[in-house]
């Protein structure tokens, strides 16, 4: 398959929001790396972590520019609009590290970039640049952060984005993403999960709450596929949620 068709194919799966057509462009035992975020997924990991983004945020990828290929890379820009037309735009670049016909290792670098109304980048300068966001307002919004999750729960919610919960915080997007990750050293999505994961493993410590389903535990905690909380507890705990409350029944 040529580049630039196997580039689409990979923005179609993005597009239909398909965690699995998205893996299924990496070789076996291939990684997806997040640069911004500091992460590497691979796998069913990789399927969990896409199936919790998929299911909170809803976007349209749109290649910018031309693909670059050689026999070894793939480098392409691409811009990310939300579908419901709140929130940014992002733009970020790929690249695809091949071995043989395989892709063994995607690169993500992305942006936070402020949307005209030609969907262009304002400003090209690298995530937190010139944001304006100095030592006090990050101090501010990370105790409305911990008041939000830890007095209001609002990590229960399901369908809680960064948008909506950069309206909570009253702040942007981008400062929002600072916030989190400056002030606690995560990304947005093992910020919200680990409150999550929090939250379920009390329920599956409870006595009283030994015969309730683990899918439900899942729901009721925040997400939205069983597949996603189980990636998300191992990572968090080292166990699965079935583990974890056998021993904690043992320990009864």
């Amino acid at each position: 398959m040529r580049a630039a068709d196997f580039v689409q194919s990979y923005f179609d799966a993005w597009n239909h929001s398909d965690p699995n057509a998205v893996v299924d462009h990496l070789d076996q035992g291939g990684v997806y790396c997040d640069i911004p975020a500091n992460e590497r997924h691979s796998g069913d990991d990789l399927i969990a972590n896409l199936e919790d983004f998929f299911a909170l945020e809803h976007n349209h990828y749109d290649l910018v520019g031309e693909v670059l290929a050689t026999e070894t890379t793939i480098a392409f820009q691409y811009m990310m609009s939300p579908v419901d037309e709140n929130g940014e735009v992002r733009f970020g670049a790929e690249f695809m590290t091949l071995d043989g016909n395989g892709v063994v290792s995607i690169a993500d670098y992305y942006d936070v970039a402020v949307r005209d109304h030609n969907y262009g980048a304002k400003s090209a300068a690298p995530k937190y640049a010139k944001s304006g966001l100095d030592d006090a307002q990050l101090a501010c919004y990370r105790d409305k952060l911990l008041e939000l999750m830890e007095s209001q729960k609002i990590f229960l919610q399901a369908d809680l984005t960064m948008p909506k919960l950069a309206t909570q915080v009253d702040c942007s997007v981008n400062h929002l993403s600072q916030a989190i990750n400056s002030g606690f050293s995560k990304s947005f999505f093992d910020f919200l999960n680990g409150y999550r994961i929090e939250e379920a493993m009390k329920l599956l410590s409870a006595g009283a709450t030994q015969s309730q389903a683990i899918l439900d535990i899942s729901f009721s905690v925040g997400f939205n596929s069983n597949s996603a909380f189980y990636a998300a507890f191992k990572k968090a705990t080292g166990k699965t949620p079935a583990q974890y409350r056998k021993e904690q029944v043992a320990g009864l």
